[in-house]
C-alpha cells in the first residue's frame, strides 16, 4: 500500500493559550487526513465506511501557529475488516507526533464488515 501525504496549515484555531496545537486538535487533523485518503471513493453512502477503533499518540516536538505541516499516512496491516495506519505530523522534516490507529469497516447495518474490494484497489492505486 502506497502513503498518502496531506499538507495542513496550522491556524490559530489550531493553538492553545501556550501557542502551540492543542493536544486534541491532532486527532481532529489525522481524521482530515484520513477523509482526503478516500477521496474520490464514495463509501459511506453505498455500503458503510470506516470508524476508529483505537488510537495512541507520541508527541516529540510541538506545532505552532502558522507552521505548514505534512501528515504522512501510512497502511501498515490490512486484516478482513480492519487496518492498521500510522500517520507522522512532519513539519520542515522533522517528525513532531506520530499516531497509530486501528480503524474498522462497517456495513450499513453497523456491524463489522470485510473492507471491500474496491476500497482496497483504491487505497493501492
Amino acid at each position: 500500500m502506497k502513503n498518502f501525504k496531506f499538507p495542513f496549515s496550522i491556524a490559530y484555531a489550531d493553538t492553545d493559550a501556550g501557542g502551540i496545537v492543542y493536544h486534541g486538535r491532532y486527532i481532529e487533523i489525522a481524521e482530515r487526513a484520513r477523509m482526503d485518503m478516500m477521496r474520490g471513493i464514495d463509501v459511506l453512502s453505498n455500503v458503510g465506511g470506516f470508524v476508529v477503533r483505537e488510537i495512541s499518540i507520541k508527541y516529540m516536538h510541538p506545532l505552532h501557529l502558522g507552521d505548514d505541516i505534512v501528515v504522512d499516512t501510512e497502511i501498515t496491516n490490512v486484516g478482513g475488516a480492519s487496518m492498521d495506519l500510522q500517520q507522522k505530523f512532519v513539519h520542515d522534516d522533522v517528525i513532531c507526533a506520530i499516531m497509530n490507529v486501528k480503524v474498522v469497516f462497517i456495513g450499513t447495518d453497523m456491524r463489522a464488515t470485510r473492507i471491500p474490494d474496491f476500497v482496497l484497489n483504491h487505497l493501492d492505486s
